[in-house]
């Protein structure tokens, strides 16, 4: 068990935990209370608003200068003009925490389904381990979905994962899994700007991408829960491109 001390010692660790957001307007002020007040002294979060028409990026900017009245900058807004993907919105905002130095890079959803309580403990495993990168999973023992989340849902995100792993002949048991930490020197050896996917099937291209470079990758188990306010982005058409980039990463192997 991580002791309650250790965030003294590792907790001024550079890490950015960018958030991408649309539509989030309900949700947003909690999660950013919620990150805010763990305690690591070097976190900075960073919201990545696609031109959000409810006014996400404009609550976005107020939790900024609330977060940031003590002259610390440790809150920011990244602001796109449309609405271009889960995958370029995380390109954008992690090329953006690489530049401004964070050490390590935090995926992580505004909905709510992610436990922020478990960033310490991702952050500690990475620093413990050497991983490349650190994955908040469902599937592995001790790991959990929220008992509300609809049925068909819960199969299709095991077949999914089944599906992707079979495909590219990885072991990770949650290589959909949204809720990742990834170590900056890994991001800087993938070459993000050269990712093929554009939404939701950036988490399994990236985390292949990884793997195949030789970089290893550690679950720990989470409890993922429904979101809390608002509906999923899960679109039929975001299900069909994320079905088809395993297909095509496994295509591009055989090729070289």
């Amino acid at each position: 068990m991580m002791d309650r001390h250790m965030p003294t010692v590792w907790g001024g660790t550079p890490l950015t935990v960018v958030m991408p957001t649309y539509n989030e307007a309900a949700n947003l002020p909690r999660m950013a209370e919620l990150v805010m007040s763990l305690a690591l002294p070097g976190l900075h979060l960073k919201i990545v608003d696609d031109s959000s028409p409810d006014g996400t990026g404009r609550i976005a900017e107020e939790l900024a200068e609330k977060y940031n009245a003590d002259g610390q900058r440790r809150m920011s807004v990244l602001h796109r003009t449309a609405k271009d993907g889960l995958g370029r919105a995380y390109v954008a905002g992690m090329t953006a925490a690489l530049d401004e130095g964070a050490a390590f890079v935090m995926q992580m959803d505004a909905d709510g389904s992610h436990p922020v309580e478990a960033v310490p403990r991702m952050l500690d495993t990475a620093l413990a381990t050497g991983a490349g990168f650190v994955v908040g999973s469902r599937y592995v023992e001790g790991g959990s979905l929220a008992e509300d989340w609809p049925w068909h849902r819960q199969l299709l995100s095991r077949f999914a994962n089944r599906y992707a792993r079979t495909i590219l002949g990885v072991k990770i048991r949650d290589i959909t899994a949204g809720f990742n930490l990834w170590n900056a020197r890994t991001l800087r050896k993938l070459d993000m700007a050269v990712m093929d996917s554009a939404g939701y099937s950036f988490q399994v291209e990236l985390k292949y991408r990884a793997v195949r470079a030789g970089h290893r990758g550690v679950e720990i188990p989470i409890r993922f829960e429904e979101r809390t306010e608002g509906v999923s982005k899960m679109s039929l058409s975001t299900q069909f491109e994320s079905a088809l980039v395993p297909l095509r990463l496994r295509l591009r192997l055989r090729n070289r």
